[in-house]
């Protein structure tokens, strides 16, 4: 056996059923549900029970991530939308017209998170006056949303996923 052959062997190039794709998923949803807003969740629950320092660095955190978002979805929202809408199509395309694993991979990590980058975006205009129990309860509305677009696009990413090692399986 030859030196490609045993790499090829050991490295399986096939997104679907590479233990990494698996795991940056995973990754990715936890970062994604832990930061909501720019916060780190444990910040918030301990600015709920406990007010004080950790209510102001929420506030501070929460004030400067939602300013920077509507900056940026101001100054260059259009662009952004029209770019990562020419990229989820080349991937839609490449993926699921032309049969590229890789791409339908990309394209189910992709997807939710320009879903996600919307919602924060309409979080962010939303929590610009709030403070206090306001604020967390508005954090706390966006990381739930977060989560159940989490799991409802594991699931998916899951049931595509089975479907295509089986189909690959079976040729």
């Amino acid at each position: 056996m030859d030196f490609h052959a045993r790499i090829s062997e050991v490295i399986d190039l096939r997104s679907f059923s590479n233990l990494w794709f698996w795991l940056a998923l995973a990754v990715m949803w936890s970062t994604t549900s832990h930061w909501v807003m720019g916060v780190p969740w444990d910040l918030v629950q301990r600015a709920r029970r406990t007010g004080g320092p950790a209510g102001e660095d929420v506030h501070q955190l929460a004030r400067i991530y939602a300013g920077r978002l509507r900056h940026i979805g101001s100054s260059s929202g259009l662009w952004i939308v029209g770019g990562a809408a020419f990229v989820l199509t080349m991937l839609g395309l490449l993926g699921f017209r032309y049969g590229i694993e890789f791409a339908q991979a990309v394209f189910c990590l992709a997807l939710p998170m320009m879903v996600v980058a919307g919602m924060s975006l309409r979080t962010a205009v939303r929590i610009e006056p709030l403070e206090g129990q306001d604020l967390y309860r508005a954090l706390a509305a966006h990381r739930m949303r977060v989560q159940a677009l989490g799991v409802v696009s594991i699931f998916l990413t899951a049931m595509w996923g089975m479907y295509q090692n089986l189909r690959i399986g079976v040729l």
